[in-house]
């Protein structure tokens, strides 16, 4: 009897931790897929299957969602400013940007709109899952030719703003810490839990980052902490 009860407490468990996944993408045979693949893994849970941002922005508010695989190019609203709407109402949905445009301009949007990751349809089956599970533990996810592109200046931050490693370290060690997990994906209030402050307090180290490296962009704030050491390429890409 002890023994038919732990195994049920451990498939409670299991179905408690599975990742809930929403597809956002105008081709019903890829979605169909993608569907068939994410359904066979054990740590997925639903799989909700939309075909425009319209459609997503109403599942959303029906269906419990944990990451979401976002086309770009989409009738209607595109997936860029649907990842906006997305991320203001339901901050703590990690969204995968799923897309085959391979173009460093569109990554930069993508970061700016709050996205977890940006993934190639190219990418091979074992990607896609490792980028759900990676985004899942905090970690923002780029094609590694594009975190080159962001450390090499490809992905150009402002002029003259305390970038690229140059001259004395403007920020304080605490600055630098909040500077990391904001690069990792990991939201103002996640950020509060982690170092044990409050949400005003982290925003305030954000303002104060950005004031100091004179940038507005997350994009720009990625390509600092990369030159500056303060994340490692792998954290992005794993």
């Amino acid at each position: 009897m002890k023994a038919a009860g732990k195994r049920k407490r451990k498939v409670r468990e299991m179905a408690e931790n599975k990742i809930n996944v929403m597809m956002v993408d105008d081709h019903t045979l890829f979605r169909s897929g993608l569907k068939a693949l994410l359904e066979k893994e054990e740590d997925i849970g639903s799989v909700v299957d939309t075909a425009n941002a319209e459609e997503a922005l109403e599942a959303l508010e029906q269906h419990q969602v944990d990451v979401v695989l976002m086309d770009i190019s989409l009738p209607g609203m595109d997936g860029l400013e649907a990842t906006e709407h997305i991320k203001e109402k339901q901050p703590y949905v990690k969204i995968i940007v799923l897309t085959m445009y391979n173009d460093e301009p569109y990554l930069v949007k993508a970061l700016e709109a709050n996205a977890s990751g940006y993934l190639l349809k190219e990418a091979a089956s074992t990607e896609l899952i490792s980028a759900i599970r990676s985004v899942m533990e905090g970690e923002m996810v780029i094609p590694p030719s594009m975190v080159k592109a962001l450390v090499s200046g490809t992905i150009k931050g402002k002029e003259g703003g305390n970038q690229g490693g140059h001259g004395e370290d403007p920020l304080t060690e605490r600055e630098k810490e909040v500077l990391r997990y904001i690069c990792l994906g990991y939201t103002n209030q996640e950020i509060a839990g982690l170092i044990t402050v409050s949400t005003k307090t982290v925003e305030k180290h954000k303002s104060n980052i950005m004031d100091k490296l004179d940038v507005q962009r997350r994009h720009e704030l990625v390509r600092y902490a990369i030159e500056n050491k303060l994340v490692n390429m792998q954290d992005l890409q794993e």
